[in-house]
């Protein structure tokens, strides 16, 4: 790694798509990038996905990942922001609706203290999220009969914060030596017992039943991004029947859907995974200053070899990825009926650049290293990879295509076209501009002033207690009070 920074492209200063193409060519990266959208019923993203899913054809190639805004009532009620941006979900022309945002299972399992929960006595309300978000695509792009909508079920485990966004009460699968250090856990006191595992499972099950009855078409039984079911993938140290071997790791999501199909509930089941993790990384201190992070670099491993601490990652090497267990995984999970699988990688607490490539890092985050392309490509070849492997009537979603901004359709085309992927998910970009894709796929002009340039203040301001949303370029976040605490929170970190 070089000691002074690299010189960072913007996106916005690539002005045709041959120079994007250029560009990408310069870092050593192999992309596929259209030289425009293609526009009506001829776009490879306007066309349908081939085999029912809870009985409906799915009609398009985009979907909306799940986009929390920590602006839920504290018994896990949605309010109208919550609502508000269900209902420009609906308005995206996305078709696939991955979850929404993320539900808890039960109350101590939230990721902040304004989490939706999936309760019996909260049903009939998150009911009207999905009634909202019908009505709105309804009335922006007529027909729904093709709109597939899914609640993602989650408990935090090491990231819970159900009472205070400001107080960790981590549930763990296993003892961390890097992560616990990270964040401050001293004792077993945290680790999930096995009787408690069997417990969650059933909260899982109940409130798979409760999204069904909520209207959800589907369920996603969330194994990524470092929550509880994602690190017991991990779990290569724990004994017992929930640790140790691929067999044992995968138990929790065998046991879910078998007890979701015993009790009769006929709803769907998808599952979005972190296709592959790395060690966790902090700011270099060397090149760090006041408010200002250094580049991402690796924590200190040395003593942890072989790496048995992830999922999807060289045990000799763990600054690389092995997708061995996880082409495993996704044909465990073809085996048990699943039909959705989305596609993600890492942490946002622990190496965010992985999954969410920004030219700006969040508060907790640090600089990038290197272009962010170089993240998207890894995230896209990744996808590529498991899709070649996965059974045919598995529907993959892809993600990391944020930071493409202006190119995301032109790539986004190009990947669906050549049966990369079969849906592109779309992540923070909805936050500033949810119709891009219908935009791009219909002939209308990109706006590029609703284009997200990654200033990651949909997650600084979650970080520091306040509601997410897109602060710079939504005007609905523009003139709430917390952008002006969220200035005054950046101007006091950097020291001004």
């Amino acid at each position: 790694m070089s000691a002074s920074p690299f010189a960072l492209t913007r996106v916005a200063s690539l002005k045709t798509a041959e120079a994007f193409r250029q560009h990408l060519a310069g870092l050593g990266i192999h992309l596929p990038c259209d030289d425009a959208p293609v526009a009506g019923a001829e776009s490879p993203l306007r066309q349908s996905v081939p085999g029912a899913i809870a009985g409906k054809t799915l009609g398009n190639r985009w979907a909306i990942h799940p986009m929390e805004g920590w602006d839920a009532t504290t018994d896990g009620r949605p309010t109208a922001e919550v609502h508000r941006r269900w209902r420009r979900f609906g308005e995206s022309g996305a078709k696939l609706i991955w979850g929404g945002e993320a539900m808890a299972v039960r109350p101590d399992g939230r990721a902040n203290p304004n989490q939706l929960i999936l309760l019996p006595e909260n049903r009939a309300e998150i009911a009207t999220l999905r009634a909202d978000l019908e009505a709105a695509h309804r009335e922006h792009h007529g027909q729904t009969d093709d709109l597939l909508i899914g609640f993602q079920l989650t408990h935090s485990g090491r990231f819970c914060r159900p009472n205070a966004s400001n107080r960790l009460e981590p549930r763990i699968a296993y003892r961390h030596p890097i992560l616990d250090r990270k964040f401050q856990i001293t004792s077993d006191g945290s680790v999930l017992t096995d009787d408690d595992v069997r417990s969650l499972i059933g909260d899982y099950v109940r409130a798979a039943r409760v999204a069904y009855e909520a209207g959800a078409d589907f369920v996603d039984l969330k194994h990524c991004h470092g929550y509880l079911l994602h690190e017991f993938l991990g779990a290569q140290t724990r004994p017992g029947p929930y640790g140790g071997s691929f067999e044992n790791r995968t138990r929790i999501l065998r046991e879910i859907v078998e007890g979701i199909r015993a009790e009769g509930n006929p709803v769907a089941i998808g599952v979005r995974l972190s296709a592959f993790d790395l060690v966790p990384f902090r700011p270099d201190p060397t090149r760090s200053q006041p408010g200002k992070p250094g580049p991402g670099i690796p924590e200190d491993y040395s003593a942890c070899l072989p790496y048995r601490y992830g999922f999807g990652m060289n045990p000799d090497h763990p600054e690389e990825a092995d997708l061995t267990e996880p082409h495993r995984f996704v044909e465990l999970c073809g085996s048990l009926g699943i039909r959705l699988l989305n596609l993600s990688a890492g942490s946002p607490y622990y190496n965010p650049h992985l999954l969410r490539p920004a030219a700006y890092p969040p508060s907790d985050g640090y600089q990038p290293a290197h272009d962010p392309l170089i993240e998207v490509a890894r995230q896209i070849h990744a996808v590529r990879e498991v899709r070649t492997k996965a059974p045919r009537q598995m529907v993959i979603v892809g993600s990391g295509y944020t930071y493409l901004q202006e190119y995301l359709p032109h790539v986004a085309q190009a990947v669906v076209r050549e049966g990369w992927v079969d849906v592109v998910g779309m992540g923070r970009m909805v936050l500033s501009y949810p119709g891009l894709l219908a935009d791009a796929t219909s002939g209308r002009p990109i706006v590029a002033r609703g284009v997200c340039r990654t200033f990651s203040e949909c997650t600084t301001a979650p970080r520091n207690g306040l509601p997410s949303g897109c602060y710079p370029l939504d005007p609905f976040y523009v003139a709430r009070p917390e952008a002006q605490q969220l200035k005054a929170l950046k101007k006091a970190a950097q020291g001004g």
